[in-house]
């Protein structure tokens, strides 16, 4: 197929798509481009079935490229891409979670999609041009797929809502949203993904009616697209029917599978479950051994059956809980002694200890990737090791699950946190999560809510998060283990009394309607409301900041004289920072942060910089210290960096062979400024001449007549 290129165009902007054979090797790929902001999205499926796997075996990649961007980053002797940015990270997990419930279940193939950025602006963001890059490339493809899916970014400018803002919009707006779905009777909404966000949740559903339109106009134009230039689908037989096998295990193990979800909490119910697949395996080993593994993909259905059942039909949850009722929620906070702050958050079996680090202005984050460059103050970081769940497995740095909880709960309590002139340190959160049982991105989001206040955090209000789930289509509030891995969706939302700051969801089903979304958004509230009113409990208000803390003082000084405290070759400030032990950072506009352990250190530092900055005027008296003995006078230091001079002519009576009897280096003389010439060189003169009697007479000078 030749080179072909079709455009369409949605609130004003241009989408243009071109397929062909530009990469004959996969089995569907588009380029689709907006400004100069351009993706390459393609997708290739596996020649053989893979092995039962528990998960469709679906891998989305997202890579940015420097020179999209016409940058060359990296270390000196490195100047290749190398791992994924956590940005990029969650792109490709927002990509994966629209396109992932739309491949039947049947199709058992390994399926990779790579989105690769060839082109970036500055303006229009290349994520939501990836998915609807890798939707289209799919549904091109033979590969057997139930979209196509569509998205956009809603935005907000001047209270209207806008589609794909500009970074410079979103920068100056609180409203973030993509949304995406997919055209059966009605429009489906199956992923929401949320940049800074502080909403209510009537504005996020106008947001959604204001989108439909769009999503519906993106569909129709891929779905043409798929009846001009897609190829036919591969057919994907389902597994017959084995009816002998489904009534020997429901013969055999549904009492126990209904009794395991009955009231048990989840220590009891996994020790009972292993206990089960014991005995259905040596049950499959002694009966059916040609299909054991055809076996144990009956028995995890009829284990959902059953869970399904019991939720729709007689209102039970695994644990005996209402459909809205929260699990206990237990709240500890300053339980690390040495830490800056710590708070664990306990809801049921899920459990989140988080810590607060507080640091100097100098301790930021330097980003410096494709897209993003400057610094970041507020860190949130996200720990799932493998004892929280009960299993053993190697520790290989941070996975991509942990990296996009971490920046979930980051962006749910980033509204709040104060800016930095009011409190001027570098904020980091390391959320560890200590027992797992659902929710524990949510159950990250109050623990470091509560870490930040028992550090002395001032933040604007508190934070809560919970995860909301579906089973037919009943939601259920605060899910856990078996309710998330057979439920139909996991919808995490964070926010305050007023307003939402972070919202997440994916579905296993096509998607789910409006009145769905309307009737999660309004329980995840009232949910949310009662979790703060728990936190509020237990700590109604931030603490005094911590003793352990570093201290963070600021002075505003002429900009002009910046280089006055950096000084020759940087040894006044390196001066300053040797001798009391801080940390100084220096902002431009004069703003300058100088931080240490030692408040009294800091202190004078402060004093000290303020020395230096002073506007020195005639008359003005320092107690200055004799640095260098010229022929023409004595050179003094009033303070640190700056010289001054007190010519001979100034000290007549004194012969200049007795210079160094009485101004000995290092000595300390009470000098007042003289004048101050046209280059801005200072002159002095004694503030106090009966300081050179003692030394007249101690080295017998005399004075000239």
């Amino acid at each position: 197929m030749k080179k072909i290129t079709e455009a369409i165009e949605i609130f004003g902007k241009k989408i243009v798509v071109e397929i062909g054979d530009l990469v004959p090797q996969a089995q569907g790929s588009a380029f689709v481009k907006m400004g100069g902001t351009e993706v390459l999205a393609t997708v290739l499926m596996g020649k053989t079935e893979k092995e039962e796997m528990g998960f469709f075996p679906l891998a989305v990649e997202y890579e940015e490229r420097y020179y999209a961007a016409g940058k060359i980053r990296g270390p000196r002797f490195m100047k290749r891409e190398g791992r994924p940015s956590d940005k990029a990270i969650c792109n490709a997990r927002m990509i994966d979670r629209a396109l992932r419930p739309l491949f039947p279940e049947e199709l058992k193939r390994e399926v990779q999609v790579i989105v690769t950025v060839l082109s970036w602006d500055g303006e229009n963001d290349p994520d939501v041009l990836g998915l609807l890059g890798s939707s289209i490339a799919i549904s091109l493809s033979e590969i057997p797929f139930l979209g196509p899916v569509s998205a956009v970014r809603v935005g907000e400018v001047e209270e209207k809502f806008i589609l794909f803002p500009t970074y410079q919009e979103r920068e100056n707006s609180n409203f973030d949203v993509v949304f995406s779905g997919i055209e059966k009777e009605k429009f489906l909404l199956n992923m929401i993904e949320t940049g800074y966000l502080e909403a209510p949740e009537e504005k996020i559903l106008k947001a959604f009616d204001f989108a439909i339109p769009f999503l519906e106009k993106l569909i129709e134009f891929q779905k043409n697209l798929q009846k001009k230039y897609g190829k036919e689908k591969i057919k994907i037989e389902k597994e017959p029917q084995d009816l002998e096998l489904e009534f020997a295990i429901k013969e055999e193990f549904e009492g126990k599978i209904r009794e395991s979800l009955e009231g048990k909490d989840k220590i009891e119910r996994a020790e009972f479950l292993e206990q089960l697949n014991r005995e259905l395996l040596e049950f499959l080993k002694f009966k059916f051994p040609e299909r054991i593994s055809k076996g144990l993909r009956i028995f995890k259905e009829f284990y959902k059956k059953i869970l399904r059942e019991n939720i729709l039909e007689k209102n039970l949850r695994p644990d005996g809980r209402e459909p809205d009722e929260l699990r206990e929620i237990e709240i500890e906070t300053g339980i690390l002694p040495r830490t800056h702050g710590s708070a664990l958050f306990s809801k049921g079996l899920t459990k989140v200890l988080s810590i607060l680090t507080l640091g100097s202005p100098n301790d930021v984050q330097l980003l410096e990737g494709m897209e993003m460059s400057g610094k970041k103050r507020f860190l949130h970081h996200y720990n799932f090791p493998p004892y929280c769940s009960g299993e053993i497995r190697h520790l290989r740095g941070p996975s991509r699950r942990e990296i996009g909880h971490g920046i979930l709960a980051e962006k749910a309590l980033l509204p709040v946190i104060p800016p930095f002139e009011e409190f001027p340190y570098t904020i980091r959160v390391v959320s560890e999560v200590l027992s797992s049982n659902g929710s524990t991105s949510m159950g990250a989001v109050c623990a470091a809510c509560l870490a930040l206040m028992d550090g002395g955090v001032p933040i604007k209000k508190m934070v809560a998060g919970i995860g909301l789930g579906m089973v037919g289509e009943k939601i259920l509030v605060d899910i856990q283990g078996p309710e998330d891995f057979f439920g139909e969706m996991d919808f995490k939302i964070a926010g305050t009394k007023e307003a939402v700051t972070a919202l997440q969801m994916d579905v296993k089903i096509l998607g789910i309607d409006r009145e769905i979304l309307r009737e999660c958004l309004e329980k995840g509230k009232k949910a949310r409301i009662k979790i703060l009113e728990k936190m509020e409990k237990a700590l109604p208000k931030p603490k005094e900041l911590s003793e352990f803390a570093p201290k963070v003082l600021s002075l505003k000084i002429n900009p002009e004289k910046i280089r006055e405290v950096i000084g020759p070759g940087g040894r006044v400030i390196t001066g300053i920072i040797s001798k009391f032990g801080v940390t100084i950072d220096i902002e431009e506009d004069g703003k300058i942060y100088v931080s240490g352990e030692n408040k009294e250190n800091v202190e004078k530092a402060i004093e000290m910089i303020k020395e230096i900055t002073k506007e020195i005027k005639v008359g003005d008296i320092f107690e200055a210290t004799v640095k260098r003995l010229m022929s023409f006078g004595i050179i003094f230091e009033i303070f640190p960096g700056q010289e001054a001079l007190l010519h001979s002519s100034k000290i007549k009576g004194v012969n200049k062979r007795d210079y160094k009897k009485i101004f000995e280096i290092g000595k300390k003389f009470l000098v007042k400024v003289d004048s101050i010439d046209e280059f801005g060189r200072i002159n002095l003169e004694l503030a106090d001449y009966s300081c050179l009697k003692p030394f007249l007479k101690r080295f017998k000078c005399k004075f000239k007549k």
